[in-house]
């Protein structure tokens, strides 16, 4: 019987346990070390960073943040503003005890809940919502064939854009990128993350956090910040303005992020989660991508039930509204206080 000692990530490990998320089939890169910083630093979180090790060696790894809002309540996830997360384990004794680990410090926190953001459920037997699918698809070496696999329709899109003469860059500073993004979400009636976020995310991952901005005549129409995982390309964060609708430069953007990450060896594409019956969606359905339902697991603690924080909600539909009314300005200065609680 191996016997498994839990402890906590420390600065001076931060390079150990990347090695094991670097090797664990079912690690992300949202288990990365990298966002142990930027979630405590920038936007304000407790953060517990949980191993699991026997002789010496990291067995699983569970990162976990307490989210602790007043508009939205107090909560515990595994993690917070990823899409990915909950426990990466080569043994499933290491799993367990992280799994107990996580439920008596969710306990000793008193929180309303405590969330894994798996992309299999883990536990039968907790709360679920069906809310979001994400979209995840192999690439092939071939620009060609990448390209004939996209749906005639939407390849008809990414020729438009390149009819157009758009060209892509990378950027190595977000201002562009940045400008792009917060006027999308904006138009959204989505609170903007600060400018900080997103160079601490630069700063964080380094070459693996990637910049691409389709251009006009010199001038950034859309722009998206991608990351690299193994042999994974992962779009994240992107927008752009009318320019970009109307010169279907979204379209051609994407095309140009899959087609750069062939050269640097990426054979998946990673689309992200999309909520069902949204725009965001369909566009991805009609990329070719089969939707796969994630069903995360939520374990209750002092909550009664789990709220209902997200869009679609008709409770916040009225302050989206609303949101889309203010001043960019405003928006983009009140943003940042408000994005952090949601988690």
């Amino acid at each position: 019987m191996m016997q498994w000692s839990v402890a906590q990530l420390e600065t001076h490990d931060h390079a150990r346990w990347d090695a094991f998320v670097q090797r664990c089939p079912s690690a992300t890169f949202f288990h990365r070390a990298g966002w142990q910083q930027v979630i405590e630093n920038v936007l304000g979180h407790p953060t517990w960073y949980l191993y699991a090790e026997s002789a010496g060696q990291i067995q699983a790894v569970l990162p976990l943040a307490q989210v602790n809002s007043r508009l939205f309540g107090n909560t515990l996830c595994s993690l917070p503003f990823c899409v990915y997360g909950g426990i990466a384990a080569l043994e499933d004794g290491a799993a367990a005890e992280l799994d107990l680990a996580a439920q008596q410090l969710a306990h000793r926190l008193r929180v309303d809940h405590l969330e894994y953001r798996h992309r299999q459920s883990i536990h039968a037997d907790w709360l679920h919502k069906d809310l979001y699918a994400t979209f995840r698809k192999p690439l092939h070496a071939d620009h060609d064939q990448n390209l004939l696999a996209i749906p005639r329709k939407q390849r008809a899109m990414v020729r438009k854009g390149m009819a157009a003469g758009l060209d892509s860059v990378i950027d190595n500073e977000a201002d562009r990128f940045y400008d792009n993004y917060a006027a999308s979400v904006h138009r959204l009636g989505t609170p903007v993350f600060s400018r900080r976020y997103f160079r601490a995310l630069q700063q964080a991952f380094g070459d693996d956090c990637e910049i691409l901005s389709v251009q006009q005549n010199g001038k950034a129409i859309c722009s998206v910040m991608s990351f690299h995982f193994r042999d994974e390309i992962l779009p994240y964060y992107g927008g752009g303005g009318d320019a970009a609708r109307a010169l279907a430069g979204n379209d051609f953007m994407y095309w140009e992020v899959m087609r750069r990450a062939v050269e640097r060896g990426r054979r998946l594409f990673d689309f992200g989660r999309s909520k069902y019956g949204t725009g965001a969606f369909a566009f991805k359905k009609n990329w070719g991508f089969a939707p796969q339902p994630l069903h995360y697991d939520y374990q209750l603690h002092r909550g009664k039930k789990l709220a209902d924080v997200q869009p679609l909600n008709p409770r916040l539909q009225l302050l989206i509204r609303a949101w889309r009314l203010l001043p960019l300005p405003v928006a983009n200065a009140l943003g940042p206080h408000i994005v952090r609680q949601l988690g």
